[in-house]
């Protein structure tokens, strides 16, 4: 199923947020969506998920979801966003509750998606008792379960630390080798979006347009830290960012 925004503005009061977005998420792909602090990034995010309407323009869904798809888009969050009082297995069950699912299906979904991001040994842990790379993983997991046309994964390595990232960024393009999973990916780390987007889309300062876009053919299992092609697209990003980025420092410090 592929993603098709077109025209899209967002208007907060005063404020306009986004201005004439318009691309699309292909599918079997990862969009990533990088640009200044305060540019709609989140916000466009939010739209395409349905959370909010946008004030012009559309977001549709073309073609049929992968089979049995239970939710078409689900979220991977920034802040893991798990229950502390239930298990590891508990919380990827919470995505399944409000469907019309039997216990075994419900396990063996469960079952499925522990297995597939290294979490079987850890389905009884709690939150409390995980690294921050695992409670993501947990989360990951969560949104699997669901079997979703689209993750909407809105920084969600941004509270991780270094080391950590880069092993969740292994696991996720491993991941993706084996799913072939469709992703819209928000981040500020032009490394990131680099080793993880098929295509990586860059929005001016607010109101937030789309500046560039750059596409990168190189499998992502090919794509290592230090790898001097890759340096070249993120000193790349930087250039088409660099004068955004201050022009949007300076409207937040005159504000």
């Amino acid at each position: 199923m592929n993603l098709s925004i077109e025209g899209v503005s967002h208007v907060y009061g005063r404020t306009t947020a986004l201005d004439d977005i318009t691309l699309t998420v292909e599918s079997g792909r990862v969009l990533c969506l990088i640009g200044p602090s305060g540019c709609g990034k989140s916000t466009l995010l939010r739209l395409i998920g349905g959370l909010e309407r946008p004030s012009a323009g559309s977001v549709l869904q073309e073609g049929a979801p992968p089979p049995g798809c239970l939710n078409p888009l689900t979220y991977v969050f920034q802040d893991f966003a798990l229950l502390p009082w239930r298990t590891v297995a508990g919380n990827v069950a919470l995505a399944l509750e409000h469907h019309r699912l039997g216990r075994a299906e419900r396990a063996e979904i469960i079952a499925d998606v522990l297995a597939r991001t290294k979490l079987a040994d850890f389905r009884d842990a709690f939150p409390r008792q995980l690294s921050g790379g695992m409670k993501q993983r947990v989360a990951i997991a969560r949104a699997l379960a669901v079997r979703p046309a689209v993750m909407l994964m809105d920084e969600p390595l941004s509270a991780l630390d270094g080391q950590t990232r880069e092993l969740l960024m292994d696991d996720l393009v491993s991941l993706w080798e084996r799913e072939r999973f469709t992703a819209v990916y928000v981040t500020h780390n032009l490394a990131e979006a680099v080793r993880l987007g098929h295509t990586i889309v860059v929005l001016s300062r607010r109101p937030g347009r789309v500046h560039a876009t750059l596409t990168i053919d190189r499998p992502l299992a090919d794509r290592q830290p230090g790898d001097a092609d890759l340096e070249q697209h993120v000193a790349h990003l930087w250039d088409l960012m660099r004068a955004e980025a201050e022009a949007a420092d300076r409207e937040v410090l005159d504000a």
